[in-house]
């Protein structure tokens, strides 16, 4: 579907062109002058596709990938833009010869500006489009378990996250953290029936702690309301996407 899209984006700039007529082909009969601009435009970006296959394996930053197919594509298309001179046009030149060698410098012109439009068409900012997750307050029996093990001046705080911390686990809260005797995976258990999520091996969060997710390149993050920072597994990404986070 993409290469389709961009075929469509050459077709549209070799007919802009063909009604334009750069480069003095205005004055050159209209049906062949719009069958070789289309033509070479999209053989062009063709040619122009396939070096971007070859070079992106090396080069991902796609601006100055795009600046450097257009140089690495130029000898090869201004062959093309010759031939079809030659067949479409009705003109006679040699592959060498003065006239070639300023028609590089046209070609790559016109290289720069079609593989920077379609560098422009694929990397056009998405819409931003935000939304928000509506979490339910959670049952009190569903906390109380974990709750009665905290300290008085935190059993009625607000619960944010807890973090592993070798054999014991760190309750976040609004009212400060706690350190509790107990393993992780005993705490999580007891916050089983909670609104949270187990988004890595060391950390559970409250659903409505969250502030913001990233993601991006197989790792992440949440931003909690308290400005804690918590790293997003693998394993804990698919929950949080299914909540509309990610």
């Amino acid at each position: 579907m993409r290469h389709v899209s961009e075929l469509g984006l050459f077709i549209l700039i070799g007919a802009v062109l063909a009604v334009l007529g750069p480069y003095g082909t205005v004055a050159d009969p209209v049906l062949p002058r719009a069958l070789f601009w289309l033509g070479t435009i999209t053989a062009g970006g063709v040619v122009g596709i396939l070096f971007d296959m070859v070079v992106q394996r090396r080069l991902k930053e796609p601006w100055l990938r795009m600046a450097v197919v257009s140089v690495v594509m130029t000898p090869v298309v201004t062959l093309i833009v010759l031939q079809a001179m030659n067949l479409l046009l009705g003109h006679d030149h040699a592959v060498m010869s003065p006239f070639t060698r300023q028609l590089l410098w046209q070609v790559f012109i016109v290289c720069l500006v079609v593989m920077g439009l379609r560098t422009l068409v694929q990397h056009r900012p998405e819409p931003v489009i935000e939304t928000r997750t509506v979490i339910a307050p959670p049952l009190p029996e569903a906390e109380a378990k974990l709750r009665s093990r905290l300290s008085a001046r935190r059993r009625t705080a607000r619960l944010i996250a807890l973090e592993a911390d070798d054999h014991y686990v760190r309750v976040h809260t609004d009212a400060g953290i706690e350190l509790l005797t107990l393993r992780f995976s005993d705490a999580v258990e007891e916050l089983c029936s909670a609104h949270g999520y187990r988004v890595h091996r060391s950390w559970w969060v409250a659903a409505d702690a969250i502030r913001s997710a990233r993601w991006r390149r197989g790792s992440g993050e949440l931003e909690l309301e308290d400005g804690s920072l918590v790293p997003i597994s693998r394993s804990g990404a698919p929950l949080l996407r299914a909540a509309g986070w990610l």
